[in-house]
């Protein structure tokens, strides 16, 4: 498997998974989005949440020195895979 098909850090992330239309401020009323409004995980985050379990022949880097660091390349390598399978 190469691992540079797929880079994790790719700029597309799909954009929000779960955007917010507003806000509910006290008393119940919906503000417009504002500043540091909640706009969602994106795509690339939850295609990376529900990555299937990391497949034996996904090696390791160099650099990474527990399964961990392996673990979170495989979710996000896994995502940017997703991503550029949609239409």
């Amino acid at each position: 498997m190469n691992d540079d098909t797929f880079p994790a850090s790719s700029d597309v992330d799909g954009g929000a998974a779960f955007p917010s239309p507003g806000v509910v401020m006290p008393g119940g009323d919906w503000a417009a989005k504002q500043q540091g409004a909640y706009e969602g995980m994106t795509l690339r985050d939850y295609f990376a949440a529900h990555a299937p379990d990391v497949p034996d022949d996904f090696g390791w880097e160099d650099h990474e020195t527990d399964c961990v660091q392996r673990i979170a390349r495989w979710r996000f390598h896994y995502a940017a895979a997703m991503l550029k399978a949609r239409p």
